[in-house]
């Protein structure tokens, strides 16, 4: 089978199509024949070598989202799953294959109108997004910012913050075309990349972005006001960020992290089905921004550095 494994950290040219056996499940998996690959900002962290501490290497093959259809069950698996369309979480990588294996406790059945794009466009964006919120307390009625909203995350973030009765849902975005699109999908409000727009505040910051510019958002939270960051695309933030906290501490805020890691799969599985059922009813919109063969991967990610991508790229192996 086709594959995209890393062969240099650092740039996107260091990705590599290659050929490789196709892997066997093993206990608790199942194998899939990839329909459609999401194209994370995960990914573009990892091949960019930031998480060589955690044991990445060379060779190592990127991808952490799929839809496709079951064709092999490993033991301890219900044989009935084999036949059927699924999306899945593969975890860290193997999802950038014509053929990967996943935990079968992260298998979603797709609903017949759900394409394999608007799955992988739609699963673990909009759990990252739910969950996100949720673990920021959030209720409605109260205001929301979403910082990095053009990204897959992001999107999802203002959708649901929307649907669910946010007072307001403000945006960080980088031009006029892209914050008219997010106003068509919820938002009410938009800043630049760096907050500036208007002196509103917020009960809760949604932070797809963090890096060096986390800390100045902390001026952005009303009293009470919860900062949770979702993801790092920008990095760290600096080491010494917390002193913003302590200096607004009559403000009564809070910085929390969040990985979906922490939600049991029963959770999110039944989440990231009722986004698909949404999103058939039309409540919820998947925005994909192109959809480019396996073997253009280097090419996705040249546009993602470049800051192109408004929504998520699909690769698509050819033998789908």
């Amino acid at each position: 089978m086709k594959a995209v494994a890393v062969q240099a950290f650092g740039g996107p040219e260091g990705l590599a199509v290659i050929d490789l056996p196709a892997p066997e499940p093993a206990e608790g998996q199942v194998l899939i024949a990839t329909e459609a690959i999401g194209v994370g900002g995960v990914d573009a962290v990892i091949r960019s070598g930031a998480l060589a501490a955690y044991g990445f290497r060379d060779g190592h093959i990127l991808g952490g989202e799929i839809a496709g259809t079951v064709t092999a069950t490993g033991p301890g698996v219900d044989p009935d799953w084999a036949g059927q369309r699924v999306w899945a979480f593969t975890g860290v990588g193997g999802g950038y294959a014509e053929q990967a294996v996943a935990p079968a406790e992260t298998l979603v059945p797709l609903p017949s109108a759900t394409s394999a794009a608007d799955a992988v466009t739609l699963g673990s964006s909009g759990a990252v997004a739910h969950f996100g919120l949720r673990h920021a307390h959030f209720a409605p009625g109260e205001s929301v910012l979403v910082r990095g909203a053009a990204g897959g995350i992001g999107i999802m973030a203002v959708q649901l913050a929307a649907r669910a009765g946010a007072g307001a849902v403000a945006v960080t975005t980088s031009s006029p075309e892209r914050a008219d699109r997010l106003r068509e999908l919820g938002a009410t409000r938009v800043l630049d990349r760096a907050g500036e727009g208007t002196a509103d505040t917020y009960d809760v910051i949604l932070d797809v972005v963090a890096g060096p510019g986390l800390p100045s958002f902390f001026a952005k939270l009303s009293p009470n006001g919860r900062l949770v960051a979702v993801g790092a695309v920008a990095g760290d933030p600096p080491s010494d960020f917390g002193k913003h906290l302590f200096a607004a501490f009559q403000k009564s805020l809070s910085f929390a992290t969040f990985s979906a890691n922490t939600v049991p799969q029963a959770d999110r599985r039944a989440v990231t089905a009722d986004l698909f059922a949404a999103a058939n009813r039309g409540e919820l919109t998947s925005v994909v921004h192109e959809v480019l063969p396996l073997e253009q991967a280097v090419l996705a990610h040249r546009k993602m550095h470049a800051g192109e991508v408004f929504g998520r790229i699909v690769l698509t192996p050819a033998k789908s």
